[in-house]
């Protein structure tokens, strides 16, 4: 897998450089928010794709199989392991989830930037597969802001939402880890942030060095040529 992620820019048949996609890793604990932070993001900010993970957890009320998550059973997910199909994988909250790694693949061999929404367990395992990818970390402002989302989603049996309240506390340490960090205390303003962070990382100027070396040529050339003439 590694061989395919390596770098942000490729090389064609010609010699010319090829710009690869960016890979855009988002994560925060349950119910911190960041599902919608990444729909406003990906209406904003054209040609950025997303990643559709599979999980063996219920839908919820509203949700689409293929959209949100491919809602498999866990025998087919198990099958997908012994494939090799996942780029990462991981069980949370009692519960599978797990990024295929072809459609990420294909994107990023394509030039087209995509962006995974995972837990921090799976964050971790892309920044090891994928270095070069982009980290962001979701923050909820507060335990309690983060409580009241979760108990008005109303998703949850008592006994989930304990772990998944336990488990955000575990969750919250790896935030350093992470490139960016948004406090999602106004929805409006942290998807602007997210946006902010996608366009400024298209324009990084170590991703985009082949191009601008390009372009600078060019006009060396046309310098050279008029003072030649």
């Amino acid at each position: 897998m590694l061989s395919e992620f390596e770098t942000s820019t490729a090389v064609t048949s010609n010699g010319e450089a090829e710009r690869r996609g960016i890979l855009f890793v988002v994560s925060s604990p349950s119910g911190g928010g960041k599902g919608t932070l990444i729909q406003r993001a990906l209406r904003s900010v054209p040609n950025v794709s997303y990643s559709v993970s599979y999980t063996t957890r219920n839908s919820r009320p509203g949700e689409v199989n293929g959209r949100e998550y491919f809602f498999i059973d866990k025998d087919e997910f198990e099958r997908m392991i012994a494939r090799n199909e996942f780029l990462e994988w991981a069980l949370v909250h009692n519960k599978l989830y797990g990024t295929a790694s072809d459609q990420v693949s294909r994107e990023i061999a394509a030039g087209r930037d995509i962006v995974l929404e995972v837990d921090v367990q799976g964050a971790a395992s892309v920044r090891r597969l994928i270095p070069d990818s982009v980290s962001i970390f979701i923050l909820p402002p507060s335990f309690e802001v983060l409580k009241q989302r979760l108990t008005a989603r109303g998703t949850d049996s008592p006994e989930e939402l304990e772990l998944r309240l336990r488990n955000a506390a575990l969750e919250l340490k790896d935030y350093s880890a992470f490139d960016y960090v948004i406090i999602n205390d106004d929805a409006e303003r942290a998807a602007a942030q997210l946006s902010s962070i996608i366009l400024a990382e298209q324009v990084r100027l170590a991703r985009q060095q082949p191009f601008v070396q390009r372009v600078v040529k060019g006009f060396v050339k046309n310098d050279e040529t008029q003072l030649k003439n």
